[in-house]
């Protein structure tokens, strides 16, 4: 690095072109730091107490959707965009039990590319509870280039359980069983583990109730 000195101006002592330099570089060092503390935020959440699906993570619903298909079946998705200002740490939509997790190679697109669902890295945790099947979808993004997953098979999950992270911009997608009933809108804004996403349908909450045994 170049180093230089000079007089600074109105006569108050000599700079140092180099220190200056460090000086610069030491604040975009702090920079980054305050970035990825904000980034990898992870404060404790209140999860409410509550039978219906709540949301696996922090952003934009992207997509309301029916499905065929993509490794889950006949059901419904909800697609959420995570921006580098969301959080990134996933949560279980249920209660319930992990029965597989899949983790798939692919590309980087744009999260917000309608391709990206498809053809990004991505890894899929199914989950298990007693009114049926859900499944999370993490994928990559344009610059999200690791995804962290935190459970396994036969793993018990509360609701709003942390189970996963996403590095940076991202998306998360939520399939579940094609008679839920969705409560959220393309556009709207959800956090992880606190939003309801979708309820189930009123008579397999009423079985299950009565399935249930008492204390």
């Amino acid at each position: 690095m170049e180093v230089c000195f000079g007089v600074c101006p109105r006569g108050r002592g000599v700079y140092s072109c180099g220190t200056f330099h460090w000086a610069i570089f030491g604040v975009l060092l702090i920079l980054a730091a305050i970035f990825s503390i904000y980034f990898f935020r992870d404060g404790k959440r209140v999860i409410p107490e509550t039978q219906d699906i709540v949301s696996p993570g922090d952003g934009r619903v992207l997509e309301v959707a029916d499905v065929d298909g993509e490794g889950y079946g006949r059901g419904r998705v909800i697609r959420i965009f995570l921006s580098v200002l969301d959080g990134h740490v996933q949560r279980s939509p249920v209660a319930g039990k992990v029965v597989g997790t899949h983790y798939r190679p692919g590309s980087f697109l744009d999260a917000r590319d309608p391709r990206a669902p498809f053809e990004n890295e991505s890894n899929s945790i199914d989950i298990e509870c007693s009114r049926g099947r859900v499944r999370v979808r993490q994928i990559a993004g344009l610059i999200a280039r690791r995804i962290l997953c935190w459970v396994r098979p036969d793993d018990a999950v509360e609701l709003g359980e942390r189970i996963g992270l996403i590095r940076f911009g991202s998306q998360v997608d939520l399939y579940l069983p094609i008679d839920t009933n969705i409560v959220v809108k393309e556009g709207q804004r959800v956090r992880a583990g606190q939003t309801i996403l979708a309820r189930w349908p009123v008579d397999l909450v009423a079985s299950t109730k009565k399935a249930e045994p008492k204390p």
